[in-house]
C-alpha cells in the first residue's frame, strides 16, 4: 500500500459545555484519505507527552469492492478525545491493517488558560486563580480555593522550587462539597523558592504555582546563613537552600565597616555546594556572595569560639629590634610581612619584606597557648607607612592580622618622613625563637 493513501491529518481543540458540569476540552481529529482495495479502516491515537497516557479510536470504512471506488477521496472524522488545559499531545494516524511506513503524525498543544474562552469557562482555570495571604506570626500561608461550577476536588501544597517542586509537606485535599475553602499551610522558613502549588484532581491537570517570598528581601538574607565549619577537616562549606546563580569567594575584612577584599583563587559558582578545605578560623575571614540580586558578606568566625591565634608587637631584648610574637592554642606555622600602606588603597598593603617562616606553635589547648616569635629590625618596621602582617601558612586559605602605627609598640614618634632602608645583602637575617 502506498503512503499516498493517507493524504492529511488535522487536529483541533473543541469545548463542550454542560450547564450543570461546566465546560470540558476535547481533541477532534480529521483524516483525508484515498480509498484502496486493501483498506479496512483507520486508527487515530493520542499520547500525552507528560504522562504517556494513550487514547485510541478506530473507524471502519466500506471496502472498495468495485474497481470504480478505488482512488476516491474520503474525509473521516473521529470522536472526541478528552484532553486537559495546556496538554502536550502526539497524534498518529495509521491504516487498518497496518502497513509499514504508512502513517501520519503530528504534535498538538492544547490551549492554556491565557486563551480567552478557555480561561473564562474551564473549571481548571477558574480553580487556578488562588488567593492567599501570609500569616508571619503563625508562620503559615492561608489559601482561598475558589468555587467553580462542575469543579472537581482540588489539591494545594507547599514545595521548594528547584529542578522540580519538592514537597515541603503532604498535599491538602479540598473536596468539591467542602463548606470551608480556606486551607492553612504551615512553613518553617521564609525562602525565595518556597512556593504554593494548586491543581484539580483530574489527569494531567494544570498546576498553578505562586512563590510568595520570591522578591522578599528578608527571605533572600536567609540564603546565606547556611554556612558550616567542620573542625576535623578544617573545611568551610555552604549549600544553597534555593537555586542561586552567581559566585562566592573568600575575603578579608581588616576591620569593622571595612570592605571585604577577595582572596585569590577562592571564587566558585554558587549553584551547588561550595567547600573550602583547610581554612584559617580568623574572625576577619569571610564569605562574599555575588548574585543578580546583589552582594552579601558572612563572617562565620566573627562571633563564635573557634581555635584562633594572635600576634603582638613589643620591643625586643635585642637592641634595635621589635619582636613579633604569635600565640596559638593549636599547632600552626606563621610568617611575617612588612608592608607599605598606600593612601589610595587603605587599608591594603603591598609586601615590602618577607621574614623567614616560623616553626610550629604547638601545645595543649587546655594549657597556656604556645608561642613563637620573630625579631624585626626596628628601623624598617617603624618607617612611615609601614604595617606588620602576620600570616598562617599551614592552611590553604588564611587572612592576616595587621598592625600599623606602632608608636606604642616600641616605635618612636616620627615627626618627619624617612625613607625606608632596605637591609644590605650581607646583613644578619631575622632572628627566630620559640
Amino acid at each position: 500500500m502506498s503512503r499516498s493513501v493517507l493524504e492529511a491529518l488535522t487536529s483541533y481543540t473543541a469545548m463542550q459545555c454542560i450547564p450543570s458540569d461546566g465546560c470540558s476540552l476535547f481533541l477532534r481529529v480529521r483524516a483525508s484519505i484515498t480509498l484502496h482495495e486493501h483498506l479496512r479502516g483507520l486508527e487515530a491515537c493520542t499520547v500525552s507527552l507528560d504522562t504517556q497516557e494513550t487514547q485510541c479510536q478506530s473507524v471502519w470504512v466500506a471496502r472498495a469492492s468495485h474497481r470504480q471506488q478505488v482512488g476516491q477521496q474520503l474525509q473521516v472524522y473521529f470522536g472526541c478525545f478528552a484532553v486537559s488545559v495546556a496538554q502536550h499531545l502526539y497524534v498518529t494516524l495509521r491504516t487498518i491493517p497496518h502497513f509499514c511506513g504508512v502513517q501520519l503524525d503530528q504534535k498538538h498543544l492544547v490551549e492554556d488558560c491565557g486563551e480567552e474562552d478557555v480561561g473564562r469557562n474551564v473549571p481548571d482555570c477558574l480553580a487556578g486563580k488562588l488567593s492567599y495571604w501570609v500569616d508571619r506570626r503563625r508562620k503559615a500561608i492561608l489559601v482561598q480555593v475558589p468555587r467553580a461550577s462542575g469543579s472537581p476536588d482540588y489539591y494545594v501544597r507547599l514545595c521548594h522550587k528547584r529542578f522540580t517542586c519538592e514537597d515541603v509537606g503532604a498535599p491538602v485535599q479540598v473536596t468539591a462539597n467542602n463548606v470551608s475553602r480556606v486551607v492553612s499551610l504551615p512553613y518553617s522558613q521564609e525562602l525565595p523558592c518556597l512556593c504554593l502549588e494548586g491543581w484539580s484532581a483530574t489527569p494531567d491537570a494544570v498546576r498553578t504555582q505562586i512563590c510568595p517570598f520570591e522578591n522578599d528581601t528578608e527571605a533572600l538574607e536567609v540564603l546565606w546563613d547556611t554556612v558550616y565549619y567542620h573542625p576535623g577537616s578544617q573545611t568551610l562549606s555552604w549549600e544553597p537552600t534555593c537555586p542561586v546563580s552567581g559566585h562566592v569567594s573568600l575575603c578579608w575584612r581588616p576591620g569593622p565597616g571595612a570592605g571585604c577584599r577577595k582572596l585569590q583563587r577562592s571564587s566558585q559558582l554558587v549553584h551547588r555546594r561550595v567547600q573550602y578545605p583547610l581554612v584559617d578560623t580568623q574572625p576577619q575571614l569571610c564569605l562574599k556572595f555575588s548574585t543578580s540580586w546583589g552582594s552579601w558578606v558572612r563572617c562565620p568566625f566573627e562571633q563564635r569560639r573557634f581555635p584562633t591565634w594572635k600576634m603582638t608587637i613589643q620591643p625586643s631584648p635585642m637592641k634595635g629590634h621589635l619582636r613579633a610574637t604569635f600565640f596559638s592554642s593549636s599547632p600552626a606555622h606563621f610568617q611575617v610581612h612588612l608592608c607599605h600602606r598606600r593612601k589610595s588603597q587603605l587599608p591594603a598593603c603591598q609586601p615590602a619584606l618577607q621574614a623567614s617562616p616560623l616553626p610550629p606553635a604547638s601545645g595543649d589547648p587546655a594549657a597556656a597557648p604556645a608561642f613563637a616569635f620573630l625579631d624585626l629590625p626596628r628601623e624598617e618596621a617603624c618607617a612611615p607607612g609601614i604595617c606588620i602582617q602576620g600570616w598562617r601558612t599551614d592552611v590553604h586559605f588564611s587572612v592576616p592580622q595587621q598592625l600599623c602605627n606602632l608608636h606604642s609598640s616600641g616605635c618612636p614618634a616620627l615627626r618627619g618622613h624617612r625613607r625606608l632602608r632596605t637591609r644590605p645583602r650581607h646583613s644578619r637575617p631575622p632572628t627566630v625563637g620559640w
